[in-house]
Formats: structure tokens, sequence, C-alpha cells
């Protein structure tokens, strides 16, 4: 059986935990995110911590007892980040301060290829002309030490505290390269009295600070892309509504003053507000972002409607009870948005990974100058001073950091989009994996709502239809809401004499001094009713295909036999079949009658099913399939699933299902379409995929490109790596995993 795992805080039990995720601002890589999650967990009194370098979230588990945000936000401003705390507005917040840094990036990107154009210009083709140094000092001095000065304010406030990141990389490579240079500019006569060149690097100083702005530019845009799903979804909510006041005349207030139990009007194409119950009026809503259905519903009194789904022609009233975080639609946001910030498996190791991998590449770089400074012959400062800052330069732990979360991210917002809410970023890594699913029948497999599916009249005189209808209005049996919507167009002015309900049977009623049976076979032998030969094979080949049989008589005539069945879905067998081709067996498990699941089974090409289990049962048999090495998904939609849903490895909920279901499946498909399961799979394979080319073009990239900067090919070929041509690669290293996983939105499942 499952259990539930209550999280111990390192603090006294009696202290609650409470988890919040926190936009984080002016990131730049993946190591910030490696030093903003080890500040936050270095807090007193927090828990556990994690920070989404892609989305530039953080999320916390802390005990409020011992810290605030304000001593969180504290924490992370002391490195030279900052974390927005306050949740009024918070996504218009962080939207801004985006829009600022996206507006900062691109200023700072422009100047500095202004005034790097030139530098590169008289460095490669002028480098002769007359006081050209001094002009490349003056035009690379602002690219470096104002253009590029948060690479060295950043840098300090990491090493202030032990860190070291990417700007760290940025800041000591074109310093070093730039005083360098200076020095031989002004003291040229330094190395002409020891019979070498004063070489200078300017044009590398100002052009890496250049290319990195560009490729951080692109990177912020590429990032802003892998989250439109959020965007799309947080459009979605409307910013005003109609509030019918005390003197029962509608004004609009903004949404975030409406309350539960307010009156609220919808008119002709409005976005619905919040979620609620239709009061008065009538339309149809389209409600395809919710169960990704394309045709209408009908909405009257007494039905429910939802935030952001859009109404149609009519016009009503309802009354608000889910506002703001509670309605159906703010959850999805947040599950989108949770999921997108949770790492996968793999990610973890990438931030380790990332975390060292600084401390790493300076180490590599002094080895590199200390090399060159034994056996680098002549000019073996000038080569070693060269070769440590290209190593410093092309070093670049972005690429690393961005493979994974930006592949989880476009591949979340891809199933968000095909009704499929990915809720963390694990399920989606091993989805692909799974070779053992398990589906629950009723409302998984079959429609979940019985309905009449077949009828053979015997004898109708214009008034059994109508005493059957009110027989059923009255009986509370499960299966009398199905004969009562089959016959809605029966005659309703009939009233009973008498109604009285048979426990394990049926029901009876009188009309006109005769006597109305309406039930299973014992009802009719215990009143003597004959079954015709005919009927009797009517019934068994309905009994055959999964129907229940409820036989309708007066006094002791049969007059009609009624099949009522939970109708298969019109997809499942079709998915089922995808499903097996693709080698993943498929077992069915539900707490109906053996008789029930053979038909079923047989219906949809089920081969192996068990019928009359209980919940508990469920888990049981996921248990068994895990010991035997299996990769266990399950599908299910009610409470009666939820123990299994916990235990399997990837937990499906199937849209429509419970709140529980929902709350503690994984994966939540907004549609009941069976159909998306194998779209979940196959989204999994090409996320796995997407992270592992970027991962192989991470490490690829820093395997080759170090070495090389550090001049391992020098000896061959006398190769030595322009720094400014290793920060153009080290900026398209980033871009193109970003680009590699964007790739994702527009692949076909």
């Amino acid at each position: 059986m499952a259990t539930t795992l209550s999280i111990q805080p390192k603090v006294a039990n009696s202290q609650k935990i409470i988890k919040e995720t926190f936009p984080v601002l002016e990131m730049t890589c993946a190591a910030c995110a490696v030093s903003v999650e080890s500040m936050l967990q270095a807090v007193p009194g927090v828990k556990a911590a994690g920070v989404n370098f892609a989305n530039q979230t953080a999320w916390v588990e802390y005990s409020p007892q011992l810290v605030t945000p304000e001593m969180l936000q504290g924490a992370i401003r002391s490195i030279g980040y900052d974390l927005l705390i306050n949740k009024e507005n918070q996504e218009e917040e962080q939207a801004a301060a985006q829009q600022q840094h996206y507006r900062k990036i691109k200023q700072r990107t422009i100047w500095s290829a202004i005034l790097a154009a030139p530098v590169m210009i008289i460095g490669m083709f002028f480098m002769d002309m007359p006081y050209g140094n001094f002009i490349m000092m003056a035009l690379s001095a602002p690219v470096v030490f104002f253009l590029g000065r948060s690479f060295f304010i950043n840098a300090w406030k990491q090493a202030r505290h032990g860190k070291a990141n990417m700007d760290t990389l940025v800041a000591l490579s074109t310093g070093i390269a730039w005083v360098f240079s200076a020095f031989n500019t002004l003291y040229p006569e330094f190395w002409h009295q020891r019979g070498l060149h004063a070489h200078v690097y300017f044009e590398a100083a100002a052009v890496v600070i250049a290319f990195i702005s560009l490729g951080k530019l692109l990177e912020e845009r590429a990032k802003s892309n892998t989250s439109s799903a959020i965007k799309k979804l947080i459009g979605l909510q409307p910013k005003t509504v109609m509030r019918i006041n005390q003197d029962g005349q509608p004004e609009e207030v903004s949404i975030s003053l409406v309350q539960a139990r307010d009156i609220l009007m919808v008119k002709p194409g409005d976005k619905i507000p919040v979620d609620g119950e239709v009061v008065e009026g009538q339309s149809y809503v389209d409600e395809s972002m919710i169960t990704g259905e394309p045709l209408p519903v009908s909405k009257a009194a007494g039905a429910k409607v939802f935030a952001g789904t859009i109404n149609q022609k009519g016009s009503f009233r309802f009354e608000a009870e889910k506002v703001g975080a509670d309605t159906l639609l703010a959850q999805i946001i947040k599950m989108v948005q949770e999921a997108q910030g949770s790492k996968a498996p793999v990610q973890k190791l990438v931030d380790k990974i990332a975390g060292i991998f600084v401390p790493i590449v300076i180490g590599i770089s002094i080895l590199t100058f200390l090399a060159w400074i034994i056996w680098g012959g002549n000019n073996a400062f000038t080569h070693a001073l060269l070769a440590a800052v290209t190593v410093l330069v092309i070093a670049c732990p972005c690429a690393l950091g961005l493979a994974t979360p930006t592949a989880i991210m476009v591949g979340i917002g891809k199933g968000a989009e095909n009704n499929m809410l990915i809720r963390d970023a694990e399920s989606l890594e091993l989805a692909y994996k799974v070779n053992a699913l398990i589906l629950d029948k009723t409302g998984t497999i079959t429609e979940g709502k019985p309905e009449v599916t077949n009828i053979h009249w015997l004898k109708e005189d214009g008034v059994a239809a109508g005493v059957l209808y009110a027989i059923e209005h009255q009986s509370e049996h499960p299966l009398a809401n199905a004969v009562v919507a089959y016959f809605r167009d029966a005659d309703k002015r009939i009233s009973l004499e008498h109604f009285d309900s048979v426990t394990g049977q049926g029901a009876v009623g009188m009309y006109k001094g005769q006597r109305y049976l309406v039930g299973n076979e014992a009802l009719m032998n215990a009143n003597k009713v004959a079954l015709p030969a005919q009927v009797s094979a009517t019934v068994q080949s309905w009994q055959a295909s999964a129907q229940t049989v409820i036989f309708y008589a007066r006094e002791k005539e049969l007059l009609a036999v009624i099949g009522i069945a939970d109708k298969v879905k019109p997809g499942s067998a079709a998915a089922i079949k995808a499903l097996q081709q693709s080698g993943i067996e498929v077992y069915m498990l539900t707490g109906d009658n053996e008789h029930t699941a053979a038909a079923v089974a047989s219906q949809t090409g089920i081969r192996q099913y068990k019928a009359e289990v209980i919940p508990s049962g469920k888990a049981e048999f996921v248990k068994t399939l895990q010991a035997a090495g299996k990769v266990v998904a399950m599908a299910g939609d009610g409470i009666n699933d939820s123990q299994a849903l916990a235990q399997a490895d990837v937990s499906i909920a199937m849209g429509k299902g419970t709140d529980i279901a929902i709350d503690v499946a994984k994966i939540t498909l907004i549609t009941s379409d069976l159909n998306s399961i194998p779209k979940v799979l196959k989204l999994s394979a090409k996320t796995v995929s997407t992270i592992k080319q970027n991962l192989f073009w991470a490490f690829i990239y820093n395997i080759i490109g170090i070495p090389i900067a550090a001049g391992i090919l020098y000896p061959v070929n006398g190769f030595l790596l322009d720094p400014m041509i290793a920060g153009a690669a080290m900026a398209l290293s980033s871009v193109s995993v970003v680009s590699n996983s964007l790739r994702l939105k527009t692949a076909k499942l």
C-alpha cells in the first residue's frame, strides 16, 4: 500500500514547513543558479531549495517561524542577485524586470558592437597605424569596464562568498587581456629590450564582451520563447469582470476584487473570469482549453463554468465559487509552472558539474599559464597569458546548464498545448522507459457514464414509455438516470398512484390500477413474468457485450427489455493497439464483475485484465510488476485509483477525473481520450533525446575547445586560438543548445 511521506524539517517537528516559488533576477548562467541555490539552502530554517536557470525561478521549503521571504531576499541580494517576494502582481513584476533586463542587454550589445568593431578592424588589418594601440585602448576601455562592468561586479560578489561563476571567467579573461595590453601599449620598451614584440589584445577583450552580450541577448529571447505556454495560459485570464452590485446593476471591477458568492455577468464573447455555477440565463461555452473537446457545451442554471473558457452567443449570470489561485485555470498554470521549474534527475547531476566547473577551468587556466612559462620558448610569457585568457573565455557552463531545463520547459509547454499537464520533470524524463501500462476501466477506457444502448419493445401502447419514465424518475438506482435521459421526450404528465423501491431488484409503480415493474430478472421471476425464448437470446447477446439488462413489465406481461452500458470511448481500442504495437504491456484493472471486464477487454483488444479488484489490490498489482523489473505507468480517474497512481513510476490522471486522482498523478490529461497516452510517451522520448543531444554538444564543445584554447595544437602546427574567436564560439554554444530545444515545439506527437 502506498504511503504518504511527511516532510520532516530540520527544526522542531511542531513547526510548519511551507513551499513557495519566487522569481530570481540577474542570473546570467547555470553556475549563478548553483550559487543562488546554495545561498538559499544555507539560510537557517530552510529545509530545501532549488533554482531553475531556464525559467529564472527558485522554490524554497522553509519554516515561517524561523525564516521570512525578506530574509531569503537579503541572502540572495548579498551575492548580486534579487528575489521577487511580493505576491501581488508577481508575474507582471517578473515580466517587467525581464523586459528591463532584456533592454539593458540589448543596449549593452549594440554599444559594445559599435565600439568593438573599429578595435577589431585596427587589431586585425591596421596593426601598424600610428597611435593604433592608443586608439584601441581608448575604445576598448568603456567596453570592458563600463559596458562589461556587471561581469566584474558579480565576480567580486561571488568571490566574497568563496564562489565563482561565468562572470568570474569573463572578468578574469577580459580584465587580464586589457591590463596586459595596456601595459604593452604604455611600456613597449619592456619587451623590446628583451627582443620581443609588445603584442596587444584589446580587440580580443572588447569583442569577447560584445560576443558574450550578443549570446546573452539571443539566450534571453530564446528563454522567453520556452515559457510561451505559461504566457498563453495566463493570457486566458480576463483582467476585469462585470459584477452585479447591491442594486442589481452590473459594474465593471478588477478581477482581484471578486470574492466567492459574488454574482457575475457574462456577455456574448466574454472570457469567464472565475469558476462558478450558472444561476440565470443560458448559453454555449467553448471549454476546449480545459477539455480539448471542440464543440461548445450547453450551460443553463445549475451548470458549472470555469475561468478562461469563452462564452458564445448567449448571456448568463453565475455565482462565483472559486476565485484567484483556487480556479481550475490558476491550478493548471501553477502545475505547468511547477513542472517547468522542477529538475529532471539528469539536471541534478548537471548542476553539480556546473558548480565545480568554473573552479576547474580556473585551475586549468593557471596550469596552462605555468606550462607555457616553463616550455614556451622565446615568447613564453606572451603565449602563456594568451592561452590562459583563451581557456577562461572559451569555457562556458551555460550550454551545460541550459541543456536540460530548456528541453524540459519546451517539452512541458508542448504537452500543455496538447492537453497534457506534466507536473514534474522526472515523469517527463521517465515516461519513455515505460513498458507496462495499467488502465482503470470505468472513466478511463469507458465513458464512465451508463447510457441506454439498446431497447427491444414487445408491446408499446403510447402510455408505457411515460410510465417507465415516471418510475425511473423517482428511482434512486444508479442506472435509472440513464433511462430517464433516454426517455426525456416521453409524456411527463403521467403521475403514479403509488411507487415502491425493491432493494436489489428494481422498482414497482401503480398507474390507473395497473402494476408496472422495472428491474432485473429476479424481480421478473418473483412476480411470475414470463420471458419469451427470443427475448432470452437477445438478453444473452447483450450481456455478452457488457450490457446490463433491465426488464419492464405490466402485471405479468413483459413490455420491453433495455440494454444499458458504460460505452467504450471511441478512441480506446486504437490507443491500446498503438501502445501494444510499441512493445508496452497493457493491463486493465477494474472493480467491476468478471463478465463486464471480459467484454470490455474483448472490445478493446486487452489481453491481460483483472476484475473485482479493490483499490489496495491495484496498488499491490503495481508493486508486483515493479518487482518484476517493469517501469509501470498507471492511468485512472477515480479516488479508488489514487493508491495505485501514487505507487506507479509514472502516474496519469484522465481528464474529468476526481480532484484526488489529479492531485496524486504527476501527469494530467485534460482530455479523456486514451490516445493522449501514446502522445505523452512520444513527447517523453523526444524530450529525452533533445536533452541527450544538448548534453553531448555541451560536453563535446568543452572537451574539444579547452585543450585547443590551452595550445595543445601549437607543437603540431603552430596554431593558437584567438580569444576573440573563443568568445564567439562560447556564445554560439549556448544559443545552439537553446535553439535545439526549441525544435521540440515543431515536433509531431
